[in-house]
C-alpha cells in the first residue's frame, strides 16, 4: 500500500496531505473530517476532488493543517487531495483541471500601508 502526499495553500493555510488506498475516510489533524470542519459546506468542498473523480470511498486520507482560517484550510486541503491524486493516476487531471482544483488560488491579504487606516482606507481629509 503505497502512501502519495502532496502540499496544498490558500492564503495562510498550509495542509500536507497523505493519500492511501482505503475506504474513505478523511482525518485532519487527528479528528474525522465532520468534527474538524463542522460547517457543511466546508465538508463539502474538502470532498469535492473525489465526488468529481466518482470515487468517493476508494482512498483515505491524512492531512496535517496549519495556519489560516477555517475556509482557507478547507481549500487549502482541497488542492492537496487533489494534488496527491493528480499522483495517483495522472488521468484524473483531465477531470480535476477544469472544477479549477489543481490552481493555488494566489489571492492573500493586502498590507497595511504607514499614515493610512487599513490598507486601502484612509483617515478622513480635512481641508481646513
Amino acid at each position: 500500500m503505497e502512501v502519495f502526499n502532496a502540499i496544498g495553500r490558500r492564503k495562510q493555510a498550509t495542509a500536507r496531505v497523505y493519500l492511501s488506498e482505503g475506504k474513505g475516510n478523511i482525518t485532519v489533524n487527528n479528528k474525522k473530517v465532520e468534527d474538524y470542519f463542522t460547517v457543511l459546506q466546508l465538508q463539502y468542498i474538502v470532498k469535492q476532488p473525489f465526488e468529481t473523480i466518482d470515487k468517493l470511498d476508494a482512498y483515505d486520507v491524512k492531512a496535517n493543517i496549519d495556519g489560516g482560517g477555517i475556509k482557507g484550510q478547507a481549500e487549502a486541503l482541497r488542492l492537496g487531495i487533489s494534488r496527491a491524486l493528480l499522483k495517483v493516476d495522472p488521468e484524473y487531471r483531465a477531470s480535476l483541471k477544469p472544477m479549477g482544483f489543481l490552481t493555488r488560488d494566489p489571492r492573500v491579504v493586502e498590507r497595511k500601508k504607514p499614515g493610512q487606516k487599513k490598507a486601502r482606507k484612509k483617515f478622513q481629509f480635512s481641508k481646513r
